[in-house]
C-alpha cells in the first residue's frame, strides 16, 4: 500500500488520515496532543492507524506550533540589524490607538527588544537608488556584539529595501558567514511592499519562530526517515496552499494559521462539488472554534494577520485565509469571576489534563462536560471506544459551578450546563457575524458547513442563533482539518509595491510587473514541487485618490483599463455602499497567487466504506427548546447509506465526533455522503 498521509496537530488532538489511491482505502485517527514533543503525537496516529511511515509516499503537515508561539511569547532570543535612526521603528508602530477609549491601553511589547535592536550606516531612496552604502565595517561590528550577546536569530531590515534589496541581501550573507548556527532572515524574502513597520514587524516575527519551526521540521523528517519514509513532507500554509519544506524553513511566519486552513480548504473543495456557492466553513476543535467565508466558491485571503488581535497585536505581511479564531472550544473552561458570573473560556483544558471527563485529573468544568451531562455523548463510545467517560466527574465538576449561582439540585445543574453551551454558542456566533455581517453579507445567505470534533454538536444551535436554514457536516468531520489538506494545492503568493493613477499610461507597467511575478513563481513551483502547469490569480489593492485605505482588487485576465475600473468600483460599492466614478482611481501594491495543482484524493472515496445498517439505538437527551430531556434516536453514521432521511430529536454517532439533530429540525445523508441538516424555526 502507498499512502497519501496528512497530520493536523491541533490543542487537545493530532489528527491523521490517510488515503490509498490504489484501493481507495481510507483510514482515520486521534491521539492526544503532545506538548513535549508533538512528532510523538504523530508517530502515535501512525500506529494506531496500522500505516507505517515507510508506506507514505506524501505528508502534508499543519500545526500551530508558530501561533503559540507567538501567543505564549516563546522564541528565539533575537536581534534586529536595521538602517541608521531607525532602531524603533518596531516599537512607534503606526502611533496610533486603537481603542481610544480604553484610559489604560497598552499595546504588547515588540518581539525584539530595544537593547537587541541594532543600527548600521546605510541607505537606499524610495526608486532603489544608493544614496549610503551598506557599511560593512559598521556590520561586522555589530556581528561581534551579536555574538557576544548569543543570540539565537537576526532579523535584518532596512529602509527602502522594498525597492531594492541588495543591501539586505548583502548584509544576511554577510551575517551568516559571522554568526555559524545563527538563524538570519531578511525582510524581502518575506514581502516587497513598502510599509516600514510592517516590513520589520514580519521580519522580526520571522526571526522569532524561526529556530523553533527549523528545529521541529528537521526534527520531524529525521525522525520519520529513520522510520522508513522515503517521501515528500509538505506544509500547510496560510494562504491556503502546500509548502515546500525549504520555504518553510526560509519563511516561518507563512504557518501562523496552518492547522485551521486545512479545514477551509476541504470545507470549499466540499462547496464546490456540491454546488454552494456561499458557505460558512466553521471549525469547532477542542480549544479553539474558528470561521471562514467561501464566498461565490473563493476564499477571501488578507495580505495582513495581526497576532494578538488588531488592537494589541503585532502586524505580519503575509498571505492568510480571512479566518476569525475564538477561544471557545470543547476543553474551553467553564468558570466564575469575583462577582460570581459564569465565564466560558476562553482558556482551555487542552489535551492534559483535558475535560474532567478524560480522566486525566482535570477538576474544571468544560463544554465537553456539558454535552456529557445533557446526554449528548456516548460515555462509552468517546472516540470509537479509546477512551471512556467519566459521567459522575463531570455531574461533579459542573454541580461545583451550580450550587454558588444558587442552582439546586438536578434541575439546577441542568440549567447551568445548558447555559454553559449558550455562552459558547453566542461566542462562536459573534465570530461568525465578524467574517459576514460586519463585512456586509448575510449569514442567512449561507449554508453553515461544520465541521471539527465540536462542531456537529453545536451546528443546531449556531444555525438557529443565526437564521441560517441549512447545516452540512461532512464525512469524518473530527479529522477534517487533515482531509483539507489532502485536497489542498500546492500555492505560492509575490506581492510588490506598485504606486500611480490607474491610467493608460500604468497599463503597460502593470502588465510587466505581473509578467515578471509570474515567471518567478512559476520557476519557484518548479523548483520545490516539480510542477509543470501553473495557474495564476492576480490581484490589485486599490483606492480612490486622496484615500487611506485600499480594497483588494480581482484583476486576472484585465487587460484594459475600464474592466480593471469597474472592478474596483463594484467591489468598493460592495463594501461601503456607494462608489465615485468621477473621482480617480489610485493603485498602491500588486499581488500574485501562483497554484500548481496536486494529486486530489477523489471526494467520494473519502467517505468511510458503508457497514450493515442497524436499528436505531435511543438516549435521554436535553433540548431547552422541548423544556428538558425527550428519547433521542441513536444512529451510527456509518450505517447510514446516502439517500436515508429522518426527523429529529436524533444523534448521529461516528469516529471523532457527534451530530445533533434538534427536535424540530429534517435530516438526510447526500451523495457524497454529508449530513444535510434542515432547520425550522421554532
Amino acid at each position: 500500500m502507498s499512502y497519501a498521509v496528512a497530520v493536523d496537530i491541533g490543542g487537545t488532538f493530532t489528527d491523521l488520515v490517510g488515503y490509498d489511491r490504489e484501493t481507495r482505502q481510507v483510514v482515520l485517527t486521534k491521539s492526544a496532543t503532545t506538548y513535549e514533543n508533538f512528532v510523538d503525537g504523530i508517530l502515535d496516529c501512525f500506529a494506531k492507524a496500522g500505516v507505517t511511515p515507510e508506506q507514505a509516499r506524501f505528508l502534508n503537515h499543519g500545526t500551530t506550533l508558530v501561533i503559540n508561539s507567538f501567543i505564549q511569547r516563546r522564541g528565539a532570543r533575537a536581534a534586529l540589524v536595521t538602517t541608521g535612526g531607525f532602531r524603533d521603528v518596531l516599537e512607534i508602530a503606526r502611533a496610533n490607538r486603537p481603542d481610544p477609549f480604553d484610559l489604560h491601553y497598552q499595546r504588547d511589547p515588540p518581539l525584539i527588544p530595544r537593547s537587541l535592536r541594532f543600527e548600521v550606516p546605510e541607505r537606499m531612496d524610495t526608486f532603489g537608488k544608493v544614496l549610503t552604502p551598506l557599511d560593512l565595517d559598521a556590520l561586522d561590528r555589530v556581528a561581534d556584539e551579536l555574538l557576544a550577546r548569543k543570540v539565537e536569530a537576526v532579523a535584518v531590515f532596512f529602509l527602502n529595501s522594498f525597492g531594492n534589496p541588495e543591501h539586505e541581501e548583502k548584509a544576511a550573507r554577510r551575517l551568516s558567514e559571522r554568526l555559524p548556527g545563527v538563524y538570519v532572515t531578511c525582510s524581502t524574502d518575506l514581502t516587497r511592499e513598502w510599509y516600514e513597520f510592517e516590513r520589520s514587524s514580519t521580519v522580526a516575527a520571522n526571526a522569532f519562530v524561526g529556530p523553533l519551526v527549523n528545529t521541529y521540521i528537521r526534527r520531524l523528517e529525521g525522525d520519520m526517515k529513520t522510520r522508513g519514509f522515503a517521501g515528500s513532507l509538505f506544509m500547510m500554509g496560510s494562504n491556503g496552499g502546500l509548502l515546500s519544506v525549504d520555504r518553510t524553513c526560509r519563511q516561518p511566519v507563512s504557518l501562523v494559521e496552518s492547522g485551521p486552513i486545512g479545514g477551509c480548504i476541504g470545507a470549499g473543495a466540499y462547496a464546490g462539488e456540491l454546488g454552494f456557492r456561499n458557505v460558512v466553513a466553521f471549525d469547532m476543535g477542542g480549544t479553539t472554534a474558528k470561521c471562514a467565508l467561501v464566498e461565490e466558491g473563493s476564499f477571501n485571503v488578507e495580505t495582513i494577520y495581526y497576532a494578538g488581535g488588531y488592537v494589541h497585536g503585532f502586524p505580519i505581511k503575509s498571505p492568510v485565509i480571512d479566518i476569525v479564531e475564538v477561544g471557545s472550544g470543547g476543553g474551553s473552561v467553564a468558570w466564575l469571576d469575583s462577582q460570581n458570573r459564569l465565564h466560558v473560556g476562553p482558556r482551555s483544558a487542552g489535551s492534559t489534563p483535558g475535560p474532567v471527563c478524560y480522566g486525566r485529573g482535570g477538576t474544571e468544568a468544560t463544554v465537553t462536560d456539558a454535552n456529557l451531562v445533557l446526554g449528548r455523548l456516548n460515555a462509552e463510545r468517546f472516540l470509537g471506544g479509546e477512551l471512556k467517560l467519566d459521567t459522575e466527574g463531570s455531574f461533579r465538576a459542573i454541580r461545583g459551578l451550580a450550587e454558588p449561582l444558587g442552582y439546586a439540585g438536578d434541575e439546577g445543574l441542568l440549567r447551568l450546563a445548558d447555559g454553559i453551551l449558550s455562552l459558547a454558542t453566542v461566542t462562536m456566533a459573534g465570530a461568525i457575524r465578524q467574517v459576514s455581517v460586519e463585512h456586509g453579507l448575510d449569514p442567512r445567505d449561507f449554508v453553515l458547513f461544520s465541521y471539527g470534533g465540536g462542531g456537529p454538536l453545536h451546528a443546531a444551535a449556531l444555525a438557529r442563533e443565526l437564521s441560517i436554514p441549512t447545516i452540512v457536516i461532512p464525512p469524518a468531520p473530527g479529522n477534517f482539518s487533515a482531509i483539507g489538506m489532502l485536497l489542498a494545492d500546492a500555492r505560492i503568493d509575490l506581492s510588490k509595491t506598485f504606486t500611480g493613477i490607474l491610467s493608460e499610461d500604468a497599463m503597460d507597467s502593470l502588465q510587466d510587473s505581473f509578467a515578471a511575478m509570474e515567471a518567478e513563481a512559476a520557476a519557484s513551483l518548479r523548483a520545490e514541487f516539480g510542477a509543470r502547469d501553473v495557474l495564476f490569480e492576480r490581484h490589485a489593492e486599490m483606492r480612490y485618490l486622496g484615500q487611506r485605505h485600499n480594497i483588494k482588487v480581482p484583476v486576472g485576465g484585465a487587460g484594459n483599463l475600464a474592466t480593471i475600473r469597474q472592478a474596483f468600483e463594484r467591489d468598493y460599492k460592495r463594501r461601503y455602499g456607494h462608489s465615485d466614478s468621477s473621482n480617480a482611481a489610485e493603485l498602491q501594491a500588486l499581488h500574485l497567487s501562483a497554484f500548481a495543482r496536486q494529486q486530489r484524493p477523489d471526494l467520494t472515496a473519502l467517505a468511510p466504506p458503508i457497514e450493515k445498517p442497524a436499528a436505531p439505538g435511543s438516549r435521554r437527551v436535553y433540548f431547552r427548546e422541548s423544556d428538558g430531556f425527550v428519547d433521542a434516536a441513536v444512529y451510527q453514521r456509518g450505517g447510514l447509506a446516502p439517500g436515508f432521511s429522518a426527523t429529529g430529536p436524533a444523534m448521529i454517532e461516528e469516529y471523532g465526533s457527534t451530530t445533533l439533530i434538534g427536535p424540530f429540525d429534517r435530516f438526510e445523508i447526500g451523495r457524497l455522503h454529508e449530513i444535510r441538516i434542515h432547520c425550522d424555526a421554532q
